[in-house]
C-alpha cells in the first residue's frame, strides 16, 4: 500500500490526491488552517489543485483564536 503521512499518521495515497481530498478523508472542517507539504507552505487557493505525491509529509495546523 502506498501512503502519505498527515500529522504523522499514515493514510493511503491515491492518484491525484489534493489537499481538499485529504481534508475530507481526515474529516477536517476548520476554516483557519496552515498546511505544509514536505515543508512547503500551501496557500488556501491551491487546496483544490495541489497534487500530493506518494510518501509526502503533510502537516495540518488548526489556528485557534481566543482571548
Amino acid at each position: 500500500m502506498k501512503t502519505i503521512k498527515v500529522n504523522n499518521n499514515p493514510i493511503e495515497w491515491q492518484e491525484n490526491l489534493t489537499i481538499n481530498k485529504i481534508l475530507k478523508i481526515m474529516k477536517y472542517s476548520f476554516k483557519m488552517l496552515v498546511i505544509k507539504v514536505d515543508g512547503e507552505l500551501i496557500k488556501k487557493n491551491e487546496y483544490g489543485t495541489k497534487i500530493v505525491s506518494e510518501n509526502a509529509d503533510v502537516k495540518i495546523i488548526h489556528l485557534i483564536s481566543g482571548g
